[in-house]
Parts: structure tokens; C-alpha cells; sequence
């Protein structure tokens, strides 16, 4: 069993302190919107001045998700598990 990593565009609501919160991700050709965002977190490594946001998310098509946000590449990327 492994993870795998893929670059995926996103629409995201910004806030009033600047963060990015996903609403719709397009993923293998899908529209999936974010339906509910059941966690998030944050990964910072100070080693390489690299800070991932993290959402899962239920997506209306009522699957579970994971994606993240790098802030020094300024992607988003969806983490699938094999």
C-alpha cells in the first residue's frame, strides 16, 4: 500500500487573514466540490522553509479526500492512497 501525489487545480475562497480554503477541485478529469471540510492542518518543516496546508474534505461525490496546499510552490496537490 502506498501514496502517491498529484498536482490538481483548485478553486479557493480566501479569507479575511489570506487563507485559502478549497471549494472545487478538479481532479482525474472530475469536478468535485467540497462539501464538508471534516479536518486541517498544518505541516511546517524549518529545515527547507516548507509549510503545507492540509483539508480532507467529503466531496459531493461522497467520497473522502485529501489535499494540500505548498506555499513555497504555490500548488495544490491531491494525495491518493493505493
Amino acid at each position: 500500500m502506498g501514496r502517491s501525489e498529484e498536482r490538481i487545480e483548485v478553486i479557493a475562497y480566501s479569507g479575511y487573514r489570506g487563507e485559502e480554503i478549497p471549494r472545487t477541485i478538479f481532479f482525474q478529469s472530475q469536478r468535485i466540490e467540497v462539501i464538508g471540510i471534516l479536518k486541517q492542518w498544518i505541516q511546517e518543516r524549518s529545515d527547507n522553509r516548507e509549510t503545507r496546508r492540509y483539508y480532507q474534505f467529503k466531496g459531493n461525490d461522497g467520497n473522502l479526500h485529501t489535499i494540500y496546499y505548498d506555499e513555497k510552490v504555490m500548488e495544490w496537490f491531491y494525495i491518493k492512497e493505493d
